[in-house]
């Protein structure tokens, strides 16, 4: 009863102070744990420094545009990194993988020169163990860069045969050569298939490993006697 009384004896003007006084203090340390709750403020958003954290929703227009921006650029470089993959994976099949390619030709016409039992007396002697050896136009002999400068060349003639025209040298113990090879695939054909493969010794006479043109060969002498056409 004393409190209430001497409130009540309190003028009106000094009542009304302390009130709007309890609401400021109030008012401010509601803002103070508002700010302390929602952190520094952030960072403006930028090509540069975004991260992708910050939602969206919350992006101004000039932020978006830098994210939109950096996004396209990062989705360029992601296009141009495919096409140089794939790029160089077409290359690496032409050149290497495919069983037509450059590299495969090359293999197979060597293996087949290097096991060949005339080949190898001419080149290396037989029962001599000596190896042969294969480099290409430009390369030096023993060089582990040989098979790097085959010299090759393929054209499509005008019926749609394709025509791949390859030489590489080759070496033994005893004497060095040359190989040369000539692969044709018809238009309604898969694979290449051997139009000619010889190696050329000087001193010797060339070796004919295939050749699809004997048998015109044959049927010329087949049609000879005593150097004169009978039929």
């Amino acid at each position: 009863m004393q409190s209430l009384r001497v409130l009540s004896r309190l003028p009106a003007s000094r009542i009304g102070l302390r009130s709007t006084q309890a609401y400021t203090q109030l008012r401010t340390a509601t803002s103070s744990s508002t700010s302390s709750a929602s952190g520094p403020a952030r960072k403006s958003v930028t090509i540069a420094n975004d991260t992708g954290r910050v939602p969206w929703s919350e992006l101004s227009w000039k932020e978006r545009g830098a994210r939109t921006t950096q996004q396209s650029a990062n989705f360029a470089v992601v296009i141009l990194g495919l096409v140089m993959t794939g790029g160089v994976a077409t290359v690496l099949w032409l050149e290497v993988f495919s069983s037509d390619s450059k590299t495969a030709v090359y293999n197979r016409a060597f293996e087949r020169v290097r096991t060949d039992p005339k080949c190898i007396d001419i080149l290396a002697g037989r029962g001599k163990g000596g190896e042969i050896e294969a480099w290409g136009e430009n390369a030096v002999r023993n060089s582990r860069f040989a098979r790097d400068h085959i010299s090759s060349k393929s054209e499509t003639d005008g019926i749609g045969t394709t025509h791949m025209r390859m030489h590489f040298h080759v070496g033994g113990s005893l004497a060095v050569g040359t190989v040369n090879v000539h692969m044709t695939k018809r238009r309604d054909e898969s694979d290449f298939k051997y139009h000619h493969l010889a190696l050329d010794v000087p001193g010797h006479e060339r070796i004919w490993l295939e050749n699809a043109e004997a048998w015109k060969l044959d049927k010329r002498a087949s049609g000879k006697m005593f150097g004169v056409r009978w039929w």
